[in-house]
């Protein structure tokens, strides 16, 4: 189990003093983290959390893509529209969003915007990066006995789209978590 008192000493530095949303949705992951993986690597869990921090402008809450834009430039402007980003780690495409219905319990198809409800987001991302659902390779690809690979863990998500800037964020957080 993580300590939250001990993390939250070490993590505040990260969001720069946490509003409450940012502590809600960071202590849900925690949460989610310690019912599923209560003896794994810590290094995975430092990821997640790196990752939700760059995915999700550093909110923490799962969010639309492009969130400050309407729905109308989202479906003028993505061509993956209805299943453009949504969640912890932008969830798109309709493979995704019909791969991962029954993993969350919730159709995702039909109701894409069910990829916003946080248990449902945790769970996607969870699971997606795990299985190398978005990527092609798990995370226990980058992260394990011979290799510690934050930079190419990226690839995990999004190819190498700010690598180095998650990867920074994911040993801030590590610093956190141990």
């Amino acid at each position: 189990m993580i300590d939250r008192d001990k993390f939250w000493t070490k993590a505040r530095p990260i969001f720069k003093g946490p509003n409450q949303s940012q502590v809600d949705g960071t202590n849900a992951l925690l949460d989610y983290w310690d019912s599923k993986y209560p003896a794994g690597d810590i290094r995975w869990c430092a990821y997640v959390l790196a990752t939700t921090f760059w995915e999700t402008a550093h909110t923490m809450q799962p969010v639309r893509e492009a969130y400050w834009m309407s729905e109308e430039w989202r479906r003028e402007n993505l061509r993956y529209y209805p299943y453009y980003g949504r969640g912890l780690v932008q969830l798109t495409w309709l493979d995704n969003y019909k791969a991962l219905s029954s993993v969350v319990g919730h159709d995702l198809v039909a109701n894409p915007d069910d990829a916003l409800i946080p248990e449902v987001a945790a769970t996607a991302m969870f699971y997606g990066m795990e299985h190398g659902m978005f990527g092609g390779t798990g995370i226990a690809y980058w992260f394990n006995d011979t290799k510690d690979d934050p930079v190419g863990a990226r690839h995990l998500v999004n190819g190498v789209d700010h690598a180095q800037d998650i990867a920074a964020i994911h040993m801030q957080f590590l610093e956190a978590l141990t």
